[in-house]
């Protein structure tokens, strides 16, 4: 190549690493130039000397990272001499001049330690496995790109859930059901053969943040997944995602055996059946040693599962487990069930399939649970089925992807919803038994444990469509490494990798990030309102839905307006499904009058002119709820106004305008469900509150029929 070609190579490289940055591609491991000197001079150091012990592609995978580091922040070589020093190795292949003063045994095989030794000149990371100097190595890489100070650091971390793990929704034709960053990044057709990059660097990405695990496909399976051709495909990913130390999972249909095993009943009793999952579980292992597991979705909205042959969750469950016990495999199965021939509540319904067979479920079998009761609305209750299964481990779900949170169009900071839940008391064991403590094993003691997050991933350019959302998997990442993270902490956290370390720009971008899902649940959802979006792709308000074939997937089943109120009785005069939390609970929320107001109307029905405690009706507070949402809005976008110069231009100009249509939809959101409830309430609007701009009969006109997301198989 001549002097020309190569300038020209060059720049096209530095173009296009510009551009990827640019357009958020690089997410939080954009490791900026460091322009503060001193601060460059001292940690460049340590990046001249390094000690890097193994030969693993782990290991090549830290040489790797830390050489893309280096090249972001734009460390220059110093010279062979320099004594300060990084050492990277497992404890037992650590130099014994540092070995001895540092301790791994409490560790396990994913902690990690990073000490400065010797008054700073040495900095080492270790563990007890290579993972863990990953994880180390991600630590201390983000310790560097916050400018904190390395030389006296003092780190031991490890985590405190053991399954750590995305779930796609994704399909085998690359629609994303619930998706909204465009399609698959699993290109399927093109698997085994062709590798993108993009799989590599969302390996780097979920590994930078603790993630362990992936579970590739959709929760409503397809069997085709299952047979030798996939399983090919599967096994090529396998082998990207390894030395990351992220597993691969896979959805099982219940029905696979009749699908693709030529059997006639999926019945989990049947000698064949069992014998053909023994079999296919064998198939898999023998291909990727390290798979995972299976998740399933059995028996809700459609899917196959044991109840068709008249078995319970636990013989399918169990069948399954038996099948990949023998790898170490796991089953992690949904509890999200409820049945059109049920005419319960639809909250109460997974805790009466499941909490009676407490205890009946095979060890390595996790129950998963989503955090509320009814479906991932912008605020629930905790669900009741963590407080009441002591004798089986439960695994919160979340979901990180917009389903009822104004898709990749709004920004809302989901790690404050997932806090809120994961501090929740349960009471399961006395006073503080908070949900995260049910989760992460220690009440009661077991070892088996995990977090799932339904992911919105996507191939959008950005990864997740709106910018903001890359804070959700972040947060969602750095919550089931830490329950016990404070979304505040993760929000500065994430916006100083992502952007900025100016306190100018971190402290008001913090606050709107705390804000933003108060936001929401304002302008949507307010007082313990709850699935009031439109039917089918839940895109903005539809709270006049009544016309869909089964009662509880219409929105006036949960808000039940009339003249006489609005809200869901579910106190003992009318579900009960209060009954299924633990007794303080029950107590409190009994009255109306005790029940937080963020629940009240999830949990009582009431009339318009219920004078609330700060002396205004329920009417009135329930139309400042919508106005205040619409005020909050208005508030981020100035703020986001504030703060281009913090920011490149591309992305300032795409979160200015998503920002502008969160705040056309959250007025969407107002006028649309006041103009309905009003109808009931016959009252006026308080001051404050602007009549609608348009009449109730144009906003039940509008349609969507190619909103993003829609699937004939609701999740």
């Amino acid at each position: 190549m001549n002097f020309k070609k190569t300038i020209v190579f060059a720049l096209f490289i530095l173009l296009t690493f510009n551009s990827s940055a640019q357009e958020g591609y690089d997410l939080w491991l954009d490791y900026k130039k460091i322009n503060e000197l001193e601060y460059k001079e001292k940690v460049s150091s340590y990046f001249s000397n390094i000690e890097l012990i193994g030969n693993s592609s782990t290991i090549a995978a830290i040489r790797e990272e830390l050489q893309i580091a280096k090249a972001g922040f734009e460390f220059k070589n110093h010279k062979s001499g320099t004594s300060n020093k990084l050492i990277i190795g497992t404890h037992n292949n650590l130099p014994v001049s540092v070995k001895g003063e540092i301790k791994t045994d409490s560790l396990g095989d994913e902690g990690y330690s990073i000490i400065a030794l010797e008054k700073g000149e040495t900095l080492v990371i270790t563990g007890n496995s290579d993972i863990a100097l990953l994880y180390g190595t991600f630590g201390l890489l983000r310790e560097i790109q916050q400018r904190n100070n390395i030389s006296n650091l003092e780190i031991e971390e490890e985590p405190k859930i053991q399954k750590r793990v995305l779930n796609h929704w994704d399909n085998l034709d690359r629609t994303v059901e619930r998706g909204y960053a465009g399609f698959s990044i699993w290109d399927w057709h093109h698997l085994p053969g062709l590798i993108k990059p993009e799989y590599k660097d969302y390996a780097r990405a979920n590994a930078s943040i603790g993630i362990n695990g992936t579970v590739l496909t959709n929760v409503n399976a397809n069997s085709l997944v299952l047979t030798p051709q996939y399983i090919d495909k599967v096994k090529a990913l396998a082998k990207v995602f390894r030395p990351y130390g992220i597993q691969v999972y896979l959805t099982a249909r219940f029905s696979a055996p009749m699908e693709t095993g030529d059997l006639e009943t999926a019945d989990p009793l049947n000698k064949e059946v069992r014998e053909w999952w023994k079999n296919k579980a064998d198939e898999i292992y023998a291909e990727i040693p390290d798979f995972g597991g299976f998740l399933v979705k059995a028996n809700s909205e459609g899917q196959p599962g044991p109840n068709n042959y008249g078995r319970s969750h636990v013989d399918g469950a169990n069948m399954l487990a038996e099948a990949v016990a023998p790898h170490d495999g796991i089953i992690m199965w949904r509890a999200f069930v409820y049945s059109e021939d049920d005419p319960d509540d639809r909250a109460k319904q997974a805790f009466s399939e499941f909490v009676p067979f407490d205890g009946k479920f095979a060890d390595n079998v996790l129950i998963q649970v989503k955090n509320g009761p009814i479906d991932f609305q912008p605020r629930e209750p905790f669900h009741p089925m963590f407080g009441a299964m002591p004798n089986t481990p439960l695994m919160m779900e979340f979901q990180i992807t917009q389903e009822y949170l104004g898709f990749s169009s709004h920004l809302v900071f989901l790690p404050q919803l997932f806090e809120e839940t994961l501090k929740e008391d349960t009471y399961a064991n006395g006073e503080n038994s908070t949900v995260a403590k049910i989760i992460d094993g220690t009440l009661p003691n077991r070892e088996l444990t995990g977090m799932a997050g339904v992911a919105n991933i996507g191939t959008a350019k950005n990864w997740t469509g709106h910018p903001f959302g890359q804070a959700n998997w972040y947060g969602f990442g750095r919550l089931a490494w830490d329950p016990y993270m404070k979304a505040r902490e993760i929000a500065r956290e994430w916006l100083r990798l992502t952007f900025s370390n100016d306190e100018d720009f971190v402290q008001p971008m913090t606050d709107l990030l705390i804000d933003s899902r108060e936001a929401v649940v304002n302008y949507m959802t307010p007082l313990g309102l709850h699935h009031i979006m439109a039917t089918g792709h839940h895109y903005g308000p539809g709270p006049w839905v009544d016309n869909l074939s089964r009662p509880e997937w219409n929105p006036v089943y949960y808000h039940n307006a009339d003249k006489k109120g609005i809200g869901f009785d579910r106190t003992t005069s009318g579900s009960d499904a209060l009954s299924q939390y633990a007794k303080p609970i029950e107590e409190k929320y009994d009255s109306p009058e005790t029940t937080p107001e963020k629940y009240l109307l999830w949990f009582h029905h009431l009339p318009w002119d219920y004078e609330m405690k700060n002396g205004k009706t329920l009417w009135t507070n329930l139309a400042l709820h919508y106005q205040m949402g619409v005020d909050q809005v208005k508030e981020m976008l100035s703020t986001w106004k504030k703060m281009e110069q913090y920011v490149n231009e591309q992305e300032f100009e795409k979160v200015r305008m998503l920002l502008e249509i969160q705040l056309k939809e959250a007025k969407w959101w107002r006028n649309a469900c006041l103009s309905y409830f009003q109808k009931f309430s016959d009252m006026e609007l308080p001051a404050g509150v602007p009549e609608p701009e348009h009449s109730l009969e144009y906003y039940k006109s509008l349609e969507f029929p190619y909103a993003p997301g829609i699937s004939p198989s609701w999740n």
